[in-house]
């Protein structure tokens, strides 16, 4: 909650994070059927207001995106949990995201899987969410500068793909690059009526896939040729 300390005659405003975490995890978080104890864990260690730009830090726990500017957002609370939470991260998974944002998911996705690759087509935003990864002590994310619209082929396969940017369908090329066994989290559609896809790789060349929920959130700023998108 909000307090006010005083020093040397100056009164400053300061907010007990730990505790507006604490009331995010029951109030928004648990309510959108996250309940998987290690995402909880995960939500409640890595520190949100971190990664939160300055001016939008009193916002941190907020339920709704927050700009990271160049028209980017940070997702709500709810929505990186739920996604986390599908993507079913174990230790040793290799996570490839795709934009970078503000690093948070970035982080959270770094505590449980062994390595997350996090591309990112704005320097900026790729060397600020390096900053923040290094203050909240994450070493095992790799970040990219580059346009990562048809996957990142350079370090595939991987066992978790998570598409943070809008497409309106899906390119071949994010699937060929996940194993068997992988899962993906895309959001495709055009605004407003965006759904979040959860695909799975079950068996060599089977794709099995699963409407989550609808919500909507900036494209991805690369559009691959028509020619490659499947429906």
């Amino acid at each position: 909650m909000p307090k006010w300390r005083k020093t040397t005659g100056t009164l400053i405003f300061s907010m007990d994070f730990d505790a507006l975490r604490r009331t995010m995890i029951d109030t928004q978080i648990r309510t959108w059927d996250v309940l998987d104890p290690r995402v909880l864990a995960t939500v409640a260690q890595v520190k949100r207001e971190l990664f939160v730009p300055t001016p939008y830090r009193h916002l941190a726990f907020a339920d709704f995106n927050l700009p990271l500017g160049h028209g980017e957002i940070m997702w709500t609370p709810k929505m990186e949990a739920r996604v986390l939470q599908e993507l079913d991260l174990r230790e040793q998974d290799r996570v490839l995201e795709i934009g970078t944002g503000s690093g948070y998911l970035t982080a959270l996705m770094a505590q449980l899987a062994g390595m997350v690759h996090s591309v990112e087509d704005r320097a900026e935003l790729s060397r600020t969410a390096e900053g923040c990864l290094r203050v909240q002590g994450v070493h095992n994310a790799h970040l990219h500068v580059g346009d990562g619209s048809l996957g990142w082929a350079g370090n595939a396969p991987y066992d978790a793909i998570c598409i943070t940017g809008s497409l309106p369908v899906l390119p071949d090329a994010f699937k060929e690059q996940l194993t068997i066994g992988g899962r993906l989290i895309a959001i495709l559609g055009t605004g407003p009526a965006m759904r979040v896809r959860r695909i799975v790789h079950s068996q060599p060349g089977i794709f099995e896939s699963s409407e989550l929920f609808e919500t909507e959130v900036p494209p991805l700023r690369h559009k691959p040729l028509p020619t490659r998108f499947v429906f």
